[in-house]
């Protein structure tokens, strides 16, 4: 309770004393730099006059954007995150890879000014011999440089060639002095009049360090919900970057989202856009983001967002005057099936890399139970590939991380790790089948109180080799293959190549209902009579689909699914009308447009998929939809609905109708 009345009195006496004023009203997102592909990671964000800077941590530049257009400032790093300018125009740079603190000049020269490179560890001291853990977070005043020294849990501070800890010892929390105070992976901080504000991604809390090593928590209580209220009561998803604008208010990026902490009556957390993931410029409550990790203010006070999966810089502005990011823009930045399939060689998650392996399951599938009232259903976003359990699950790509926390659900069955463009599901990351670590140190695992692993974390700019172990299945018994950028997943069989995969078993159709608008069912007939039509129907069609290899109780996804019209005489009216798709996948939210009541799957249980192919969904597009009879004369016809899998194989199946206007 002390510490709670203490916090509440703290943020009346920083924030000021409270005016009903938000400050500046940010109503608009537009879209800065990035539409033409240009970064890959942007991460941090800094300005200086008219220009932005822009860190990029998969390309490991830095890039300098001026009128929208990027241009690269500065080469040779590795995995740069936050970046800052100090009082003499050199940009400061928290090099995650190379585990060092960096300078830039205004020619792009760059210096390392603390740090061992390419040695993590943890020591004060000589700054050239100092050690860091993949930092992360940078600030700067007053010729200081703090740093969030991320995978060590500390705040540290580098001033007159010497590197002091100011706050932090293991991993934890802990409010108190110095080393009292625990972070669990800092990744942000900001100057706050003279205070520094942490965001503490792993603790979910925004916390303050005072100039004499005290740290107390400003806001979050630590549940990992995204909810707006007073400081104390309001909750984080991730918090990764911070800033503070001109009159002092506070600004997040956390998790897909972009917070406020607003001084109102009473000072409050609110939320600035929508808290779903996607890419949508427009209306800043509607606007969508997807892993923002830097936030700056440029020199008109638009607020500037680097958002790293979607691999833009944005801006929220009071009245709309940037560029609104376009459909065709977005689809141009998307991975194209083709391009991401020749990148590297292909292989199995699993040795050897080329020995076939059962395909379980398949990107679209419904996972829950699609029922009235029933919120607990979702769109499978993978390709399950079987294995045996406490089998070592392999890389299949070269690739390094560059999510600050790319572990989640430790000890879970849902255990995963994410890379930048696949994801790994159903593995104790760096563990063997007895839980026993792995020896190797890009696994950093933590214990509990009586020795035992409790987390594991592998730094931002940790690299790995197609081939090396992730760790080994748990009790679900397969990898939950992710193949493409989150936000942006493609199916698995477009998207990759595995050896020795082939597929020559059509879908199975197994039923075709038929409703009207209201969704009453419309009664069949007897075999090969016809069924009379009026108004708008609605067309469900159950079915699966197997692959070559598949056991009979195997039931599969279907790629994609449509109808097409047939008059009596069998001559088509159109083309077959391909209404759901599957080769990207769809937002959440086209869940009950693309499955029926009834339609449910899960690791147990009966498998039932019903389409309702009348609706279209396919990608970031999903509406309802009709077959329209009275678009059609009256008379006799036939429907035809149409599966078919991603090797080409179709299925069909005929029902006679009657159009009666």
């Amino acid at each position: 309770m002390g510490i709670c009345l203490f916090a509440m009195l703290a943020a009346f006496l920083w924030f000021g004393w409270p005016t009903s004023n938000y400050g500046t009203q940010y109503k608009h997102v537009s879209t800065v730099a990035g539409t033409s592909g240009e970064f890959g990671e942007p991460f941090g964000v800094a300005v200086r006059g008219r220009d932005v800077y822009v860190s990029d941590g998969q390309s490991d530049k830095i890039w300098r954007v001026r009128g929208g257009t990027p241009a690269v400032f500065a080469k040779g790093l590795d995995t740069p995150s936050a970046i800052a300018f100090d009082k003499d125009g050199n940009l400061i740079v928290a090099d995650s890879g190379t585990h060092t603190i960096k300078s830039v000049n205004s020619a792009g020269e760059v210096v390392t000014i603390a740090g061992v490179e390419n040695r993590s560890g943890f020591a004060d001291g000589d700054a050239a011999m100092a050690l860091f853990n993949a930092p992360i977070g940078i600030a700067v005043s007053n010729g200081r440089v703090y740093v969030a020294d991320t995978y060590n849990d500390r705040i540290r501070l580098i001033e007159d060639g010497k590197v002091t800890t100011i706050a932090g010892t293991n991993n934890g929390y802990a409010d108190g002095v110095g080393p009292e105070a625990r972070f669990d992976t800092p990744c942000g901080i900001a100057i706050w009049r003279d205070k520094l504000l942490v965001a503490d991604t792993g603790n979910r809390r925004i916390r303050v360090v005072e100039p004499d090593g005290r740290v107390w928590t400003l806001a979050g209580n630590g549940d990992g919900d995204l909810n707006d209220g007073l400081l104390s009561g309001a909750t984080f998803v991730q918090p990764t970057a911070v800033a503070v604008d001109r009159n002092g208010s506070i600004f997040v990026a956390d998790g897909n989202a972009i917070r406020q902490l607003a001084n109102d009556v009473i000072p409050i957390v609110r939320t600035l856009s929508a808290d779903r993931r996607g890419l949508q410029d427009g209306k800043s409550i509607r606007a969508r983001f997807n892993r923002p990790s830097g936030v700056a203010f440029d020199d008109a006070g638009n607020l500037l967002v680097a958002d790293s999966e979607n691999r833009l810089l944005r801006k929220f502005e009071q009245k709309p005057s940037g560029h609104t990011i376009t459909a065709d823009e977005i689809a141009a930045l998307r991975d194209k099936p083709e391009e991401f399939r020749a990148a590297q060689p292909a292989r199995w998650p699993y040795d050897p890399p080329t020995a076939k392996r059962d395909i379980a399951g398949t990107l679209g599938e419904i996972r829950g139970e699609m029922q009235p009232g029933n919120d607990e259903v979702w769109f499978h976003n993978g390709l399950d590939i079987a294995g045996i359990y406490g089998e070592t699950a392999r890389f299949i790509r070269d690739e390094k991380v560059l999510r600050p926390v790319a572990i989640e659900n430790f000890g879970n069955s849902r255990e995963s790790i994410r890379m930048p463009t696949l994801g790994y599901i159903h593995i104790r990351v760096g563990r063997d089948v007895g839980s026993v670590a792995f020896d190797d140190r890009r696994f950093q695992f933590a214990k509990d109180d009586n020795g035992q692993l409790s987390s594991v974390r592998v730094p931002r700019g940790t690299k790995f080799g197609a081939g090396e172990p992730i760790g080994t299945l748990n009790a679900m018994n397969h990898v939950h293959l992710i193949a493409g950028r989150s936000g942006g997943e493609m199916n698995a069989l477009a998207a990759l190549t595995f050896p020795n995969l082939q597929d020559s078993r059509p879908p199975n159709i197994e039923k075709v209902s038929l409703f009207d608008e209201f969704w009453r069912e419309i009664e069949t007939v007897a075999p090969n009579s016809r069924i009379m039509l009026k108004g708008k129907t609605r067309v469900v069609v159950r079915a699966f689909d197997q692959m070559d290899g598949n056991s009979d109780r195997r039931r599969l996804g279907v790629y994609k699914l449509g109808y097409q019209i047939l008059k009596a005489d069998g001559i088509a009216l159109t083309e077959p009308k391909w209404t759901i798709a599957f080769d990207r996948l769809p937002r959440g939210e086209a869940v009950p447009l693309a499955y029926a009541n009834g339609s449910k799957s899960g690791a147990t249980g009966e498998t039932i998929f019903n389409y309702t192919v009348t609706n279209f969904v396919s990608g970031d597009e999903f509406r309802e939809g009709f077959l329209d009879t009275t678009q059609l004369e009256n008379g006799s016809y036939t429907l035809r609905v149409v599966a078919a899998d991603y090797f080409g194989n179709e299925s069909s199946k005929d029902i006679n109708i009657e159009v009666l206007k």
